[in-house]
């Protein structure tokens, strides 16, 4: 199996890489990335019809409200990334709907409840960071996927730094959906992803 990323190619895709990158290390952007892979990847293979400009567009903008410019003091991480999001596709004439669409995919990938059937984007972003972030479902993925996917976007120490991030909001936001997955062990799991192995 040769590795793609789906070949999601657009304007808008570009657009979203070019935003993510300036403001996103290299770290987290990869994991963006990955992230999306993950999802597309997952779709694929149980057959899941989904939009894929909007879960990459998603997938790119959703740590942001991690960055120094777009963490908010009072909102968590994923409510502040959404409404960059928000912003970002109404420069590139997206619906007010489109619009509340990528909002609702990334404030949604924090949780775990969401399934294809109610909301297949947000549930794909799920999929998609968990397997980054923790590893979870990564066994079930093809190996040559991973190689290719790790080969093109490397880890680059994503799992302590993204640790420290969500430890941070965790403390600054003690009733964030961060703050619950850190207190449920977060740490641990971070540390036993396989893709660090």
């Amino acid at each position: 199996m040769t590795w793609t990323l789906h070949n999601l190619d657009s304007d808008t895709a570009r657009s979203a890489f070019e935003v993510a990158s300036e403001y996103a290390d290299q770290a987290l952007l990869n994991h963006s990335v990955r992230s999306y892979a993950f999802g597309a990847e997952y779709a694929r293979r149980h057959g899941l019809a989904y939009d894929a400009e909007l879960l990459y567009v998603s997938a790119l903008l959703h740590d942001l409200g991690l960055t120094p410019p777009f963490d908010s003091h009072t909102l968590p991480f994923e409510e502040a990334g959404g409404h960059v999001a928000r912003i970002f596709t109404a420069g590139l004439g997206w619906t007010p709907q489109r619009r509340a669409r990528a909002q609702e995919v990334i404030v949604l990938h924090m949780r775990e409840d969401v399934t294809a059937a109610e909301d297949v984007e947000s549930h794909l972003l799920q999929v998609g960071t968990s397997a980054d972030v923790s590893g979870l479902r990564v066994a079930d993925f093809d190996p040559a996927f991973l190689t290719g996917l790790l080969g093109h976007y490397p880890r680059l120490g994503f799992g302590p730094a993204f640790l420290a991030l969500v430890e941070d909001q965790a403390v600054r936001k003690p009733t964030c959906a961060a703050a619950a997955y850190v207190a449920g062990g977060a740490a641990t799991r971070i540390a036993a992803n396989p893709l660090d192995a």
